[in-house]
């Protein structure tokens, strides 16, 4: 029996998404989800919102990322297993689906490994435009793992940046991201330590992936003016900054309810001050006031960034070859007669 047209849907593999990203371009890709990031955060009130749903182990977490718009229904799965490194395997894998809410059908499955990368350095390099000090050049890059080059190339082709300063405590993770950077046209300086890192620097990243409260960054190394793009926290009993940097900082979250429980404001009180990237974006708050403020985007991942991306693929791969179309939905001839259909196949 041949699937009907109702029960196939738009499947992107990791190959289709590799050549989705080289047809279109690596930071034209990150630029343009962006653009519907935002576009989306402009519409924030109109999103059900609820934090990930997380599923915590020994070994690491799984989660799933669920939002709709009203019109259509979205999900993420990821997991976050630092010690898979040490065992041949990525730290974070995932897929996302696509679903329309009037039918209940989805309408795109796609993998999400690399999707989140993308829309990871897409949403740090968007909170920069609002919050990054102007005409910044350098930024320090601590944690060089998978997530890295994305973040680099996010902030040069959306941030103006031209030197990017590594460091990693595993010299190879350094010199992996100093390789794939060469002739990306950033000026690439490899770092012996997190000081030496941030000497010059305006945008401050930081990107490790160990599951536990750890300093990454202390108070005295951050002066007046930089703006901490810290990506790294992202779940209960995992933050990278000391506490007195927070204190000092003008903090901005994606969703208060989800950060205060995975993001660097876990260290502090439940009703710290914290501004949600939203209502800058839509102007109803400030975010960069003065050239001696310091910005923190306590960042943790949200699901709308990921309906986002969603959105984006399901557009980008119509009319091309980067998906296949996969037989994922039963579709009896008389849909009360789910069984006779599996009679006729027999």
């Amino acid at each position: 029996m041949q699937p009907s047209d109702k029960a196939l849907v738009p499947f992107v593999s990791v190959d289709n998404m590799m050549r989705l990203i080289h047809h279109i371009g690596v930071e034209r890709m990150i630029t343009e989800i962006a653009a519907q990031i935002e576009d989306d955060f402009k519409r924030w009130e109109s999103f059900d919102k609820t934090p990930r749903i997380p599923a915590h182990s020994p070994h690491g977490v799984i989660e799933l990322m669920p939002t709709s718009d009203g019109e259509a229904y979205g999900f993420k799965y990821v997991n976050g297993h630092p010690k898979n490194t040490s065992e041949g395997l990525q730290t974070v894998t995932a897929f996302g689906l696509l679903a329309d809410v009037y039918t209940g059908y989805p309408t795109l499955l796609t993998e999400m490994t690399m999707l989140t990368a993308l829309r990871t350095a897409a949403t740090s390099a968007l909170v920069g435009k609002y919050l990054a000090p102007k005409n910044a050049s350098t930024m320090a890059m601590i944690g060089n793992g998978a997530q890295s080059e994305f973040q680099c190339l996010a902030f040069k082709a959306m941030g103006g940046i031209d030197t990017v300063r590594l460091y990693d405590i595993d010299p190879a993770a350094t010199a992996k991201c100093a390789a794939n950077l060469q002739g990306t046209g950033l000026n690439v300086v490899s770092c012996r330590s997190a000081e030496e890192a941030i000497e010059g620097a305006q945008i401050i990243t930081t990107c490790t992936a160990d599951k536990k409260y750890a300093t990454i960054l202390t108070d005295n190394m951050v002066g007046p003016g930089v703006h901490i793009n810290a990506i790294g926290g992202d779940c209960p009993g995992k933050t990278e900054l000391h506490r007195d940097i927070l204190l000092r900082s003008d903090i901005f979250v994606e969703y208060p309810e989800q950060t205060r429980i995975e993001g660097e404001i876990q260290a502090l009180d439940p009703d710290h001050p914290v501004t949600e990237m939203w209502q800058v974006i839509t102007g109803q708050a400030e975010g960069r006031r003065d050239d001696r403020q310091i910005t923190l985007f306590d960042s943790v991942g949200f699901a709308i960034e990921d309906f986002s991306a969603l959105r984006y693929v399901k557009r980008a791969i119509e009319g091309t070859e980067f998906f296949e179309p996969l037989d994922m939905l039963a579709d009896p001839d008389d849909p009360r007669d789910l069984f006779g259909m599996l009679m006729r196949a027999k």
